[in-house]
């Protein structure tokens, strides 16, 4: 009821709609070298954005404190933007959707678990990093992440929602050394349940990440058969994703225009937004109170919708899916959990099927060395030969290059083995036919 007054002051400014969207959060972040904590911070977070309507324009205003002052600063602030608005586009405050699935993926132990204790994890990740293998060097990267957030949002419809969710990861990096080579990996653990985290577990995953790059040297410049480890396509596939922004398709510079139930990749791709799944991801409702669902955004292949807000809906005259997502003061869109489904067979039978290739374990500067218009790319990678059906020897060096749109047509195979990233994603490998590699 506290939020009640402003509610009150909007509709004394004329302000014909109004909507509250607050954020609560909680994080708590660490990191550790050579058994010391060097950094540490736990921080409360508050936000409150509003949104309302002023004859026909919207104006919005954000503020990071609540009270009466804070209250009428954003009234004065909606008014104020809503009259120098030139924005035409369609805005709309939601009356909120006929039906909502509760979903509580929030574990309550999580806060209550003393940062003693969390701190004691990591010393002991420390060490097993430490013990794996004579090779390593050095311990050097050792971080804890955790947040804890509550969303409410309320508006002049009548609508009350909230939702609450919490995760925590620990992230290890180390360096090993054989003669003047030296090279770094990596590994993160991500749960909400502490008690699933294995130190030990967590340790062999950094080691070798890290020694098994050793005596890598580059491949000959080539086009080879390939298998793309997770990491890899969970990148190329939210870049890819990217192009389901229906305000993208409406601007011009989406991959996806005049595809919508077309054939844009391989009949073994089925990519998914799954915010209904009991995951660290959940969401029941979207960042404009609109029910989510479960849905394929390319299903064997075949490009089943664009991802909608309620404002981009209403310019191609079709029902928003679900999918707003806030960014400052600007209402875009994003998938809430996605998911490529995976196939029946593991990594090694993967290697197996495709004899001779590479594998190709990560890929850096999607940013810089991707073109979102043609999709063209050139990226540094990391990835071991196959040989014989086997992983070979570590590469070193090396670019992979080619086309976003190609790739995903030029998947032959799905493997079983998900991996569940922090940005909101999970994927298997794949095998693609064709990757240029540039070596020696």
């Amino acid at each position: 009821m506290k939020y009640a007054k402003f509610f009150e002051l909007a509709k004394e400014a004329g302000i014909q709609e109004a909507e509250l969207y607050i954020h609560k959060d909680y994080s708590l972040k660490f990191s550790i070298f050579h058994g010391e904590v060097d950094n540490y911070s736990a921080n409360n977070g508050f936000a409150v954005l509003a949104r309302g309507l002023v004859n026909g324009k919207f104006g919005t205003a954000n503020c990071d404190c609540w009270n009466l002052e804070k209250a009428k600063y954003l009234v004065d602030q909606i008014v104020t933007n809503a009259k120098v608005s030139e924005n035409e586009d369609p805005n709309f405050i939601f009356e909120g959707s006929k039906k909502y699935k509760k979903i509580n993926m929030f574990n309550k132990e999580l806060g209550n678990i003393p940062v003693e204790d969390k701190i004691n994890k990591m010393l002991e990740l420390e060490k097993e990093i430490k013990a794996y293998d004579k090779r390593i060097a050095e311990v050097s990267y050792l971080q804890y992440f955790e947040m804890s957030g509550e969303t409410i949002l309320f508006n002049t419809k009548g609508l009350k929602l909230t939702s609450k969710n919490n995760f925590f990861y620990y992230m290890g990096g180390a360096v090993a050394k054989d003669g003047e080579q030296a090279k770094s990996g990596y590994e993160i653990f991500l749960d909400n349940d502490f008690s699933k985290f294995d130190p030990k577990e967590l340790a062999k995953k950094v080691g070798e990440n890290t020694v098994s790059q050793l005596g890598g040297e580059p491949c000959e410049s080539s086009t080879y058969k390939a298998v793309l480890a997770p990491d890899v396509v969970a990148a190329f596939m939210e870049f890819y994703v990217g192009s389901a922004d229906a305000e993208e398709v409406q601007k011009k510079s989406s991959l996806f225009i005049g595809k919508l139930n077309e054939k844009v990749a391989s009949s073994k791709v089925t990519i998914e937004d799954r915010p209904l799944d009991k995951t660290l991801f959940a969401r029941g409702f979207d960042d404009e109170g609109v029910a989510t669902y479960n849905k394929p955004i390319i299903k064997a292949g075949k490009l089943q919708t664009y991802l909608y807000n309620l404002t981009t809906a209403a310019k191609d005259g079709v029902t928003t899916t679900g999918n707003a997502s806030r960014a400052g003061g600007k209402m875009g869109v994003s998938p809430f959990y996605l998911t490529f489904k995976p196939g029946k067979k593991s990594q090694e039978e993967l290697f197996k099927e495709i004899g001779n290739g590479v594998y190709i374990t990560d890929v850096t500067g999607m940013h810089a060395g991707m073109n979102p218009q043609s999709g063209n790319f050139s990226l540094q990678s990391t990835g071991f030969l196959i040989k014989d059906g086997k992983k070979d020897r570590a590469l070193d060096i090396i670019t992979v290059s080619g086309n976003l749109m190609d790739v995903f047509k030029d998947i032959v195979e799905v493997g079983n083995d998900v991996k569940q990233f922090t940005s909101g994603s999970s994927a298997p490998s794949v095998i693609i036919k064709k990757l240029a590699v540039s070596g020696k």
